[in-house]
């Protein structure tokens, strides 16, 4: 639902983890860079690191220090596997969780993968006022969270409330 509250452009970062993906396979950050931009927001950076917890936790400190980065979009390394350090680099940096976020994306993951859903460690919470999101790694999974719950949430005319009404309050202790 919607009104004529007028849209806030928000600044947002992409990390693509993947051990295997460069910039000409990385279909997920591609799709995820090319939605951000058509609906209006603005892509700060999209990268590529390696599945190393100390290695992403540095890129997504760097950009939660930074004032101009309000949202974080990580994509990769939330499975189960000895790889899959994702959730374990980014929940340390967390202020608060958003546990909403991981019980709805496997909750409408399960009507496209169906109990594989369960297998997934999205996740999505607040570090120093910057909203982060963590996502599987395929593109569908990708396009899920995003059509379903990230862009309805990072939109300031979503009602009865959204995300981006939150932002400036974040910080306040």
């Amino acid at each position: 639902m919607t009104n004529n509250t007028p849209f806030t452009q928000l600044t947002i970062a992409v990390l693509t983890i993947s051990d295997s993906r460069n910039d000409e396979t990385d279909t997920s950050g591609q799709f995820l860079k090319n939605a951000i931009e058509n609906f209006g927001h603005t892509l700060m950076t999209k990268k590529i690191v390696a599945d190393n917890i100390y290695r992403i936790r540095a890129i997504v400190s760097e950009w939660i220090a930074n004032n101009s980065v309000q949202v974080v979009i990580c994509n990769g390394g939330t499975g189960l596997t000895g790889r899959d350090g994702t959730p374990e680099a980014i929940n340390p940096l967390l202020d608060k969780v958003i546990d909403g976020f991981g019980e709805m994306f496997r909750t409408i993951s399960i009507e496209e993968i169906g109990t594989s859903s369960l297998q997934s460690r999205a996740l999505a919470g607040v570090a120093n006022g910057t909203i982060i999101f963590c996502l599987p790694g395929s593109t569908n999974a990708c396009t899920t969270a995003w059509e379903h719950i990230i862009e309805k949430q990072l939109d300031s005319r979503t009602r009865p409330c959204n995300l981006v009404q939150l932002i400036p309050r974040l910080t306040e202790k």
